[in-house]
C-alpha cells in the first residue's frame, strides 16, 4: 500500500538499496517482464480485496509509460493437482486489471506454448499481458514452486532481458518466476513496490529513528523465535501480545485457564525474558471467555492470572491503558500480529486500542507488518493512519529477522 511518502523514497530520502531498480533500467520497446503479486481473495470469481492489484500499478504504469510492453507473471493460491486448478485463473485479474488501468490486458490463459509466445510477440509499446497463474505449473513436478531450471529459462526467453520483480510478497521464496527468471536476463531489478517494502521494513529495523518499538502478536512464539530475538537486540521495547503472550505468561508462573500455550516452548520463553532485561512487554490483564466459540461468558481479569476453565482472546483494559503508556513518544514502530481475535467484535479492543496508541504518536513512523496485522487495520479502518502497510506477511516476517530474501538477493547489483 503506497503513503504519500512514496515520493520522498524516489527522491532517495529514505533507506537506499543496493539492486538496480526499474528507473535504471531503458524500457522503450522492450517485452518488459514483471513478477507482480496478485494472490487476491476470490469468491465465487469475484474478487473481494484488491490491494494488491493497487499496490502494483505505480510500477505497471511507469513501464507503460515509458514505452515498455509489460509482461506480468503471477501466482494465485495453492495448486497441486489438476482438480485444483479450479478457481484459480486468473482472468478475473485480468478484467480488474484492464479496469484499473484503463486500457486491455491480453490474457491468452496459459502458462507457456505458441499462442502464449504469439500473443506476447504481438504486444506494442505500451500494451500489457497477463500470463496465467504461474502454480499451475505445481500440477507436473512443482516446477514453479521448486524453480525448475528449464522452467525459470524459459519464462525468462519471452522477454528482452529485462525482469522486474515488484512482488514482495513471494520475495522470500525461491521460485521459477522470481529467481529462475532472474538467473536468466541480463538485468533483474526491483520494482517500486518491492523497492519500498525493503526501504521502510529495513530502515526501521536497521537505522530507526529513536525510540524504536516492535510489536509482535500471533499464537506461537515458535513461529516467531528468530523475530524476537533479532528485534531485542535492535528495538528499545518489544511488545508481546496475541495467543503466543500466554506461553511467556506460565512461563512466568502465571496461571492461564485454558488459554493457548506451547509447553514445549516455555523453557525458550524464560531465555528469552532473561534476554529481554526489561524490554519484552506482556499483557497485565486479558478479556476471557469460557469457550472460544459458542462462549456463554466473557468477562476481564483484575491481573495476569486467567482463572480455570476460562481462555484468553484479548487484552482488557489495563494493557490497552499500557501500551498507551509504553508507546508515548515512539518514532518508530514495527506491528506484525493483532493482540487478540480481532475477526470477533468482543475481542477487537485490544488490537483496536493498540492502533490508536500507535497512530495518536506525533511524527511516528509507524509500519505494519502484513498478514493479519494489515487485515486488522484495513477492516477495522487504520489504514490510512500508518505510514506503511507491508503487502506480505512472510517476507516482512524474514526481513525482521534479519535474513536475507531470495527474491531480492537474484536482483543486479547496482
Amino acid at each position: 500500500m503506497l503513503s504519500s511518502s512514496h515520493q520522498k523514497y524516489l527522491k532517495g530520502e529514505f533507506f537506499q538499496m543496493a539492486k538496480l531498480t526499474v528507473k535504471d533500467v531503458e524500457l522503450k520497446g522492450k517485452k518488459v517482464l514483471v513478477r507482480v503479486d496478485f494472490n487476491v481473495p476470490l469468491k465465487d470469481g469475484v474478487i473481494t480485496n484488491d490491494n494488491r492489484i493497487t499496490a502494483a500499478l505505480p510500477t505497471i504504469k511507469y513501464i507503460l509509460e515509458q514505452g515498455g510492453r509489460a509482461v506480468l507473471f503471477s501466482h494465485l493460491g495453492r495448486v497441486k493437482e489438476e482438480a485444483d486448478k479450479a478457481g484459480k485463473s486468473l482472468a478475473p485479474v485480468a478484467k480488474a486489471l484492464s479496469e484499473k488501468l484503463g486500457q486491455d490486458v491480453v490474457f491468452p490463459g496459459t502458462t507457456r506454448g505458441a499462442e502464449l509466445e504469439a500473443a506476447i510477440n504481438e504486444l506494442k509499446d505500451g500494451e500489457i499481458l497477463l500470463v496465467e497463474n504461474t502454480r499451475f505449473e505445481d500440477v507436473d513436478g512443482k516446477k514453479e514452486s521448486k524453480n525448475d531450471p528449464e522452467l525459470g529459462k524459459y519464462w525468462a526467453s519471452l522477454g528482452d532481458g529485462i525482469f522486474v520483480n515488484d512482488a514482495f510478497g513471494t520475495a522470500h521464496r525461491a521460485h521459477a518466476s522470481n529467481v529462475g527468471i532472474s538467473a536468466n536476463v541480463d538485468k533483474a531489478v526491483a520494482g517500486f513496490l518491492l523497492e519500498n517494502e525493503i526501504a521502510y521494513i529495513q530502515e526501521a529495523v536497521e537505522a530507526p529513528e529513536r525510540p524504536f518499538v516492535a510489536i509482535l502478536g500471533g499464537s506461537k512464539v515458535s513461529d516467531k523465535i528468530g523475530v524476537i530475538e533479532n528485534l531485542l537486540s535492535k528495538a528499545d521495547k518489544v511488545i508481546i501480545g496475541g495467543g503466543m503472550a500466554y506461553t511467556f505468561l506460565k512461563a512466568q508462573g502465571y496461571e492461564i485457564g485454558t488459554s493457548l500455550v506451547e509447553d514445549d516452548k516455555l523453557d525458550l520463553a524464560k531465555e528469552l525474558l532473561e534476554k529481554a532485561a526489561g524490554k519484552l512487554i506482556l499483557p497485565v490483564d486479558h478479556k476471557v471467555a469460557n469457550a472460544f466459540a459458542g462462549y456463554t461468558e466473557v468477562k476481564e481479569t483484575a491481573d495476569q492470572n486467567i482463572p480455570a476453565g476460562f481462555m484468553g482472546l484479548d487484552v482488557a483494559s489495563k494493557t490497552i491503558a499500557d501500551y498507551n503508556t509504553q508507546l508515548e513518544g515512539a518514532k518508530t514502530v514495527v506491528w506484525n500480529g493483532p493482540v487478540g481475535v480481532f475477526e470477533n467484535p468482543d475481542f477487537q479492543a485490544g488490537t483496536v486500542g493498540l492502533m490508536e496508541a500507535i497512530v495518536k504518536q506525533p511524527g511516528v513512523k509507524s509500519i505494519i507488518g502484513g498478514g493479519d496485522s494489515a487485515a486488522a487495520a484495513i477492516n477495522l479502518g487504520y489504514a490510512d493512519k500508518f505510514s506503511w502497510i507491508s503487502t506480505g506477511g512472510g517476507a516482512s516476517m524474514e526481513l525482521l529477522e534479519g535474513k536475507v530474501l531470495p527474491g531480492l538477493a537474484a536482483l543486479t547489483e547496482k
